[in-house]
């Protein structure tokens, strides 16, 4: 078993801080985006998207989409739980993790790769104005992220979950893509410095 990455790209540490969290071990292979080693026909034929990380098990099958590899490994080993327990824990935790991803995770992953020059190799065409567009994107739904964590320890309630992961690694993504964090969001901030302080935050 082996997970085919590119180490500085966020979806990886998504992947990785989740197993960090889970003490789960797993080989890695590097692979360079940057420099155009995810359209290779090898790798392509892995993932058609040409996207990391690829999760390759023993038997040849391939997992791509990062929380399809994490929830791979819940159901491998589902302790401690990273999508929740019970039907409305999971039912949370699947709620907040939907909006940390497609409302936050997404908005900013999109103004990096439409605003930065260094992404216009790999994003065509780039639209600046959609990238500033996601901008505005992102800061809405940090507001909304704010206000969840100002009654609540973690984003789906008490326990730390896949939606904590997807949200962190956003907010960190926050730097390269040029977007600075509002001022007056407590509870964000917060949380942020917590999950920060986990040991796989470092993963």
């Amino acid at each position: 078993m082996k997970i085919i990455e590119t180490r500085t790209a966020p979806n990886p540490r998504r992947v990785r801080i989740f197993l960090a969290e889970k003490g789960i071990t797993v080989a890695y292979e590097q692979r360079d985006l940057m420099a155009g080693e995810l359209k290779d026909a090898a790798f392509t034929a892995l993932n058609p998207l040409q996207r990391v990380p690829v999760l390759i098990l023993d038997d040849g099958t391939a997992i791509s989409e990062s929380v399809a590899i994490c929830r791979y490994f819940e159901e491998a080993e589902p302790v401690p739980p990273l999508f929740g327990t019970g039907p409305v824990g999971r039912a949370q935790v699947e709620m907040w993790q939907r909006r940390a991803e497609l409302g936050l995770w997404l908005a900013v992953a999109q103004a990096f790769r439409h605003l930065h020059p260094k992404m216009a190799h790999l994003e065509v065409p780039q639209v600046a104005a959609w990238g500033e567009a996601n901008k505005l994107k992102a800061l809405e739904m940090m507001t909304m992220l704010d206000v969840q964590l100002r009654g609540n320890q973690f984003l789906a309630g008490d326990q730390y979950s896949i939606a904590d992961i997807t949200a962190l690694v956003a907010i960190d993504y926050l730097k390269p893509a040029k977007i600075a964090l509002p001022e007056g969001l407590e509870g964000l901030k917060r949380w942020h410095a917590e999950v920060s302080a986990r040991p796989s935050a470092a993963a």
